[in-house]
């Protein structure tokens, strides 16, 4: 009985992320991008992306120092960004899997464009039934996906696939800001039903500690929203410095903290069976 909602699920996310990245090869923001997919109105939130040059530049430090010379997967890729950083710095081995089919197309045709083809490889592949053998990889990459997939099933084979001193290195947006949520409820056509009822929370990080022995977490984002409105004029950068600084301060608190729009967090220690 439940198997035909686990793949309606599933056929809704392929759907959706088929319809958002067809021509749409980029996803991270520039003035230019947003030009780009201005006219779509499935890219609408594209704007917010101006502001997280600070969560971008942890997760791009982790993966330059944990990813050279190593076997990543690149999970739920995308149109293939994190692979080719990481094929373009050092890693030794890149294997990107996405359930989309156009996804996977862009990634090649990126890999390509980029010249790094030959180190970079990418399969179409359910994400919560990985085809890989056990103990595979010395890092995973994730960059806004575990809140697509059942949590709990997506834990156990990352486990499963990562060596015993593996790391998962994960961007997230976070479920507690009241505003976020409520806008989150008035554009409900920018995310799939799944999606919307499983952004992550604190218990979602304390379902991952069940599966890893350290969970590591940096959160970004809370008064540099502010700057969002700003980002195509000249004050946009002085403003979003000044904002970092004070973000800076209150992400400190440990119950504001929880209130911020995204988090970096790195997950060592594989609790392997």
């Amino acid at each position: 009985m439940h198997q035909p909602m686990i793949e309606t699920r599933k056929q809704e996310e392929i759907d959706f992320h088929d319809r958002v990245r067809q021509g749409v090869y980029e996803q991270r923001w520039s003035p230019e991008g947003e030009a780009r997919v201005a006219h779509d109105p499935l890219w609408s939130n594209f704007k917010y992306y101006a502001i997280e040059g600070a969560s971008l530049a942890l997760s791009r430090q982790w993966l330059r120092e944990y990813g050279r010379h190593a076997t990543v997967l690149d999970y739920c890729c995308g149109n293939g960004e994190d692979a080719i950083y990481l094929a373009r710095h050092g890693a030794a081995r890149v294997i990107g899997i996405d359930i989309s089919d156009v996804s996977i197309q862009n990634c090649r045709r990126g890999a390509s464009a980029a010249g790094v083809d030959d180190r970079v490889t990418f399969e179409t592949m359910d994400a919560e039934a990985l085809t890989f053998e056990d103990n595979t990889f010395d890092l995973v990459n994730e960059y806004g996906v575990l809140h697509h997939l059942d949590l709990d099933t997506s834990m156990a084979e990352l486990v499963r696939v990562l060596k015993p001193g593996g790391r998962f290195i994960g961007t997230e947006t976070l479920g507690h800001n009241p505003l976020i949520r409520w806008y989150r409820t008035r554009t409900p056509e920018l995310r799939t039903a799944w999606e919307a009822q499983h952004i992550l929370r604190r218990d979602s990080f304390e379902l991952m500690r069940r599966y890893f022995s350290t969970v590591e977490m940096h959160f970004f984002h809370l008064a540099t929203l502010a700057a969002v409105p700003f980002r195509m004029t000249p004050v946009f950068r002085p403003l979003l410095a000044g904002l970092r600084g004070i973000d800076a301060a209150l992400l400190r608190l440990p119950g504001l903290r929880w209130h911020a729009w995204q988090t970096v967090f790195m997950l060592s220690g594989p609790r392997k069976k």
